[in-house]
């Protein structure tokens, strides 16, 4: 009887990471799922293009109309 019940805990007791098996595999099975959606969408025209342009010889990165500047004040002192 003894051992039925320290079985029983072992396999329904938080591991290491604080989740039961039972939720690790749950949860593993949903990012799976979310992540084969997520490759299933493809790659939108926009960044295909984008990516073409910055594999092209001699591409150049360009900076935005505001000349890279790392000012985030929107023009306010």
């Amino acid at each position: 009887m003894k051992d039925l019940k320290s079985q029983a805990s072992r396999s329904t007791t938080p591991g290491k990471g604080g989740l039961t098996p039972e939720i690790q595999s749950r949860i593993g099975h949903q990012l799976r799922a979310m992540y084969d959606d997520v490759v299933r969408q493809g790659v939108p025209d926009r960044f295909a293009e984008l990516i073409k342009k910055l594999d092209a010889p001699g591409a150049t990165p360009q900076l935005g109309e505001e000349g890279g500047s790392n000012d985030n004040n929107n023009g306010r002192d």
